[in-house]
């Protein structure tokens, strides 16, 4: 083929490529501009921590309104996404079990949550320590101590209960969470340790958590049927409250712990014990620490007038707490036992 030949063959091919769309030249394309060094900040920014979970307390009676409870929570979990359950003691009612091989693990904890694939991390209450006085069984007193440790060993045998001591912490992503056993605070036992001693260990290993979530049985303050600690179960007299004078149950010894140890160091205090939902307008009680109250998991009882403000309560329906917390923004949610949203709060930690 002569050189006039192959140039008009050239030519040709370049143009039937333009014509059925090849690549442009470089400099036809339209690019939008971009500077040197430039990075897209959505591609930049951190994933944000997220830890979510659901918190219960005061569930083991195996009733319809546990099972109802455990049904709302597993729909919103499944819904909304949990890392794991927090209960918050009054795990087995009336007097706690005495192996772990009971058949009341089964009817009070097993069976209500069969369809909730979560790891349950709990602490004790005064009903799962049982109670006797002068030998006669008296379930709630709280004073049967061997039983503490039955719970603990529990997490061998399930897959699902965690509790690897009576008190202990807990490290979840950006979120440390002190497990107290507040019924041997209560009563000044040490059968498993002294806890004001545990405490700066305990700091120590939830050192670089950016939460700090403290969980418990009995409540700070609460307007429920038990009330404020230091006064829990005042008696009455015409209708007017007046002190409990036993230590032992009046709650002097936990207010008097967190007094002089917690006092500020968590964001916020999860308790139960008195069946209702509370989320009181209290922090400045303890150092800023909100104070939440949630021991609806099974049953529920009347409020009292205890002298305490609230953002919201209810003891009219059992339910759960829903909570959220990313990275510097903590959600709480509260549903009842058919899975109907009724108290939402949001606040933010420096």
């Amino acid at each position: 083929m002569g050189r006039s030949a192959r140039f008009a063959a050239c030519l040709a091919a370049a143009c039937l490529a333009a014509a059925c769309g090849g690549t442009p030249a470089a400099d036809d394309i339209d690019l939008p501009d971009a500077k040197v060094g430039q990075v897209d900040a959505a591609i930049d920014a951190p994933p944000p921590k997220v830890v979510r979970f659901a918190a219960i307390g005061d569930t083991g009676k195996g009733n319809t309104d546990q099972r109802a409870v455990a049904v709302a929570m597993r729909d919103v979990c499944a819904a909304r996404g949990c890392d794991f359950v927090l209960m918050l003691g009054d795990n087995i009612y009336d007097s706690g079990v005495d192996s772990t091989s009971s058949p009341e693990w089964q009817t009070k904890f097993e069976q209500p949550y069969a369809d909730i694939d979560l790891p349950f991390y709990a602490v004790l209450g005064n009903h799962d320590y049982g109670g006797n006085i002068l030998g006669i069984e008296a379930g709630g007193v709280g004073n049967e101590w061997n039983l503490g440790q039955i719970e603990v060993d529990y997490t061998q045998v399930s897959t699902k209960w965690k509790m690897p001591a009576t008190h202990y912490t807990l490290k979840r992503g950006h979120v440390g969470f002190l497990m107290l056993d507040t019924n041997a605070i209560m009563w000044g036992n040490t059968t498993y340790g002294d806890q004001a001693a545990w405490l700066p260990t305990a700091m120590q290993e939830l050192a670089g958590s950016e939460w700090i979530f403290v969980a418990g049985h009995h409540p700070y303050r609460s307007n429920g049927e038990h009330g404020n600690a230091g006064n829990y179960d005042a008696p009455e007299l015409l209708g007017i409250p007046i002190p409990n004078p036993i230590p032992q149950l009046n709650g002097s010894e936990v207010k008097a712990f967190f007094d002089d140890h917690l006092a500020g160091v968590g964001q916020v205090y999860f308790a139960g014990h008195d069946h209702s939902r509370q989320w009181l307008d209290e922090a400045d009680m303890l150092g800023g620490t909100e104070l939440i109250v949630n021991g609806a998991g099974a049953t529920v009882t009347s409020l009292r007038d205890r002298g305490n403000q609230v953002f919201w309560q209810d003891a009219t329906i059992p339910g759960f707490l829903y909570v959220t917390v990313v990275d510097d923004r903590f959600t709480g949610e509260f549903f009842d036992k058919a899975g109907v949203s009724q108290y939402t709060r949001s606040f933010t930690h420096p």
